[in-house]
C-alpha cells in the first residue's frame, strides 16, 4: 500500500460541481449490467440505510431527495440498526418525508451486530451512517458485495481502519462502483470556486494555514439515564455504543469525529496531506462521568512537504471563542475560505447569481452520486475520504502522546481500537474502573507514548 506524499492534482482532489439544473440536464442514461443485479425491472434504484441515527435519517432524506431531477426512480427497502428502537423511531421520520418513496417491511428491518450484510444484500445502493469505528467493516462488506457506496465522515477511528478502506477502495475502483463521502464541501460551490482560485495562484504561494472547530460540544447520554429508560443495566458494550461520542473505537475522539471537515479543507487546497504532526491537547472541563475518555480540546501544527504549516485548533468547551473555519495566507494575500473571500491583488468573494441561492451541499452530494451512478461514470471519493480521515487521527496520536508523528509512523500504525468480538455481552478494550470512569490519555507518560506509537 503506497503512503507516500505525493500531492495529488485538482482534478484528483476533486469532483467539480456545476449546478444543479446541469447535474440533473445530465442525469440520463443507464446503469451498468452490474449495477442491476439487484434491482426491479425498471430503474429504481435500491437503497438501504446502515445506521439509523441523525445523520443517516438526513442522508436518506437526500438520497430520497433525488427523485425530483428526472434522475429515475429510487425507493428505501432495507434498514439496519443495532438497536431496534432507533431503527424503528428513525422509519417513522423518513415514512413521514417520503411516504411513496418507502417500502421496508418486517422482513427487511434488521437489528445487531450483523444486521449490515442483511440489508447490503437487499440493495444497489447503500448509506454507511453508523459511528465511524464501523465504517471500514462495513464499507468492506458492501465493495464485497458489489454495491454502490455513500459513508459518512469520518470513515475509520485508527489507522488499521484507514488502510482497510484504503484496500477495499481500490477494489471498488475495479468493480466500478461509485463511492462517496460525506464531507459535504467538495460539493459546495463557494468552496469549490474558492479553492480553485487559490490553486490557480490567486495569493500566491500559500505559506500558512489556520482552521478551526472550536464550539460547545455535543449531547452526552448517561448511563442512569439510558438504564431508567431500558429498565435494567446495560451491558459496557450497549453503553459504550449508546453514548457512542465520548469512546475512541466508536468516534475517535472530536478532532476526528467533527473537526476533519476543516482538516479536510486545508488538504484539498495543498493537494496534499501531511508528513507530520506535533501538538497539545487535554480535557479542562469535560470531567463527567459520561464524559468516557476523549479530550475537550486540541491544538495541532501539521507540517506539509513544502514547509508549510497548517494550525489546527478544535474544542468543546462553552463559554470561549467559538469558529468553525479554514483560513489562508499566501505571498499575494489571503483567504477566508469558508466565507469564500479572497483579499490582496486579486479580491474576490463568491456570490450566487441574482435572485438564486447555491445549491444545499448535503443535497448536491447525493445528486452527484446519482448522476454517477444513472451515467456510468467514475465517481470514488473513497481514498481522499480515508486520507484526510488519517490527518485527525494523526493530529490525536500527536495530542495524546506529545510527540512529533510522522506520517508514516501513523499512517503504518498496528493500533487497533475495536473490540476483539462484538456482541453484547463483550467488552470493548476501554474499561471503567470501580467508580465507573475510564483511562484518559497522559501526553509525554511513556506508558501512553509506547501505547499510541
Amino acid at each position: 500500500m503506497d503512503n507516500t506524499q505525493k500531492p495529488a492534482s485538482a482534478l484528483n482532489r476533486r469532483r467539480f460541481i456545476k449546478t444543479s439544473s446541469a447535474a440533473s440536464a445530465a442525469a440520463v442514461g443507464t446503469l451498468a449490467m452490474e449495477r442491476f443485479a439487484h434491482a426491479a425491472a425498471d430503474d429504481t434504484l435500491k437503497l438501504a440505510l446502515i445506521g439509523c441515527g441523525g445523520r443517516g435519517t438526513g442522508a436518506a432524506n437526500q438520497a430520497l431527495s433525488t427523485s425530483r431531477l428526472g434522475m429515475g426512480n429510487i425507493k428505501l427497502v432495507a434498514m439496519a440498526d443495532a438497536f431496534e428502537d432507533n431503527l424503528l423511531n428513525k422509519l417513522s421520520i423518513i415514512r413521514e418525508q417520503h411516504r411513496d418513496l418507502v417500502d421496508v417491511p418486517p422482513e427487511r428491518q434488521f437489528v445487531g451486530f450483523d444486521a449490515y450484510k442483511k440489508a447490503i444484500a437487499e440493495a444497489d445502493v447503500v448509506i454507511l451512517t453508523t459511528p465511524p469505528g464501523f465504517r471500514p467493516i462495513h464499507f468492506e462488506e458492501a465493495v464485497k458485495q458489489g454495491k454502490n457506496i455513500f459513508m459518512e465522515k469520518p470513515v475509520a477511528t485508527d489507522a488499521v481502519g484507514i488502510r482497510k478502506v484504503l484496500e477495499a477502495a481500490k477494489e471498488a475502483k475495479k468493480k466500478n462502483l461509485k463511492v462517496g463521502v460525506g464531507l459535504q464541501r467538495h460539493h459546495q460551490v463557494g468552496y469549490i470556486e474558492t479553492i480553485k482560485r487559490l490553486q490557480d495562484g490567486a495569493i500566491g504561494d500559500i505559506t500558512s494555514m489556520r482552521c478551526y472547530w472550536n464550539g460547545n460540544g455535543v449531547w452526552t447520554r448517561a448511563r442512569a439515564d439510558l438504564e431508567k429508560a431500558a429498565g435494567r443495566k446495560l451491558t459496557e458494550m450497549e453503553y459504550q455504543m449508546r453514548n457512542w461520542y465520548y469512546f475512541n473505537w466508536l468516534c475517535g475522539d472530536h478532532i476526528n469525529e467533527q473537526h476533519i471537515h476543516n482538516i479536510d479543507v486545508i488538504n484539498w487546497i495543498k493537494g496534499g496531506y501531511p508528513v507530520s504532526a506535533q501538538g497539545m491537547g487535554g480535557r479542562q472541563v469535560r470531567d463527567g462521568i459520561d464524559n468516557g475518555e476523549i479530550f475537550d480540546h486540541h491544538f495541532v501544527e501539521f507540517e506539509y512537504a513544502d514547509g508549510s504549516r497548517c494550525y489546527s485548533q478544535c474544542r468543546h468547551i462553552r463559554g470561549c471563542f467559538n469558529s468553525v473555519s479554514e483560513h489562508v495566507t499566501g505571498t499575494m494575500g489571503r483567504s477566508d475560505v469558508n466565507k469564500h473571500m479572497i483579499y490582496g491583488d486579486n479580491r474576490w468573494r463568491h456570490k450566487p447569481a441574482e435572485g438564486q441561492r447555491d445549491p444545499n451541499p448535503y443535497q448536491q452530494e447525493w445528486d452527484d452520486l446519482i448522476a454517477a451512478i444513472r451515467k456510468n461514470e467514475d465517481y470514488n471519493e473513497a481514498e481522499y475520504g480515508a486520507k484526510s480521515t488519517m490527518t485527525s487521527i494523526l493530529g490525536r496520536m500527536a495530542t495524546y502522546s506529545g510527540k512529533v508523528v510522522s506520517w508514516e509512523e501513523g499512517f503504518n500504525s498496528d493500533l487497533s481500537l475495536l473490540p476483539e468480538k462484538f456482541s453484547w455481552d463483550a467488552n470493548p478494550k476501554s474499561m471503567p474502573d470501580k467508580d465507573g470512569r475510564y483511562e484518559i490519555p497522559v501526553p509525554g507518560a511513556k506508558e501512553w507514548i509506547d501505547r499510541i506509537l
